[in-house]
């Protein structure tokens, strides 16, 4: 897999999950947080944003086990990101897109070092 094509997994989860920072903490947040604050369709949005990154998995050949729990997160994320209030402050630390960037690009660097002639 070409570097460009691993870095656009990294950038749609960081905008998703981490772009924006608060001033004088370590905290950071992005347009998963921004957008679930519009009641009734936010959450939905930023889930199907977060859906390119399990399609992305399915085309790397990421086993089953682990496109259901990257399924699994974008689910916990979108359902419980969309109840009023409690969601918003759950969207802000859950982080499902990072976590499942994480997950493929573990696959893909497991991947990598399997290629013959690699040690």
């Amino acid at each position: 897999m070409m570097a460009g094509r691993r870095d656009d997994i990294d950038r749609l989860a960081t905008l998703l999950d981490a772009r924006f920072k608060i001033p004088g903490t370590g905290f950071r947040f992005g347009l998963d947080s921004i957008v679930g604050l519009i009641p009734g369709v936010g959450d939905a949005i930023t889930g199907g944003l977060g859906l390119y990154l399990v399609h992305r998995a399915r085309q790397e050949g990421v086993p089953g086990h682990v496109t259901f729990r990257m399924l699994w997160n974008l689910l916990v994320d979108t359902l419980l990101g969309a109840i009023p209030l409690v969601g918003d402050i759950f969207d802000f630390a859950f982080k499902a897109n990072l976590k499942n960037a994480r997950m493929l690009q573990k696959h893909l660097d497991k991947q990598q070092a399997d290629l013959p002639g690699r040690q």
